[in-house]
């Protein structure tokens, strides 16, 4: 079903996304490009001496591709057709440590549709990212902001 506007979504409404398997180019790209070169991530000697047993995945990294993969679900699924800004995210929580070699996908509930005025509301996600045990990895709060339907007088 295509979605254009806030109207077009209710509470409640979940939305799984396909998974991705995070790989060592994952990691060595998102090192190279953000500059976090941290052993925990990129060292596998240091990586084995820490409580993780070896190297995780940048949580940043984790965040970057899980909520993007919502975006796979088609156009105007996750976001509606007439979106216009993203708004803002809160209460992010890093909950287990992902590795090279694990598939993540994301749960995404529409947890409240906030009105702003006539043309404009909050679409707010309640997310999670869930590794290939359904295990939960990462949870946070994401608002978008919408076009609402036009009033028909």
């Amino acid at each position: 079903m295509e979605r254009t506007y806030l109207e077009d979504y209710a509470v409640g409404d979940t939305f799984v996304s396909p998974a991705r398997t995070i790989t060592e180019t994952d990691v060595i790209t998102f090192a190279g490009l953000t500059g976090d070169w941290h052993p925990l991530h990129t060292d596998v000697t240091y990586a084995e001496s820490t409580p993780f047993g070896g190297r995780i995945i940048h949580g940043l990294l984790t965040f970057a591709v899980g909520s993007a993969l919502a975006l796979r679900l088609g156009p105007h699924v996750y976001l509606p057709k007439n979106f216009i800004a993203f708004y803002g995210i809160e209460q992010v929580r890093f909950t287990r440590p992902v590795k090279i070699g694990d598939t993540i996908h994301s749960v995404n509930r529409v947890a409240r549709l906030i009105t702003k005025d006539d043309v404009r509301g909050i679409l707010e996600y309640e997310s999670e990212i869930r590794n290939q045990h359904s295990e939960t990895v990462l949870t946070w709060t994401s608002r978008m902001l919408v076009g609402r339907r036009p009033c028909q007088r």
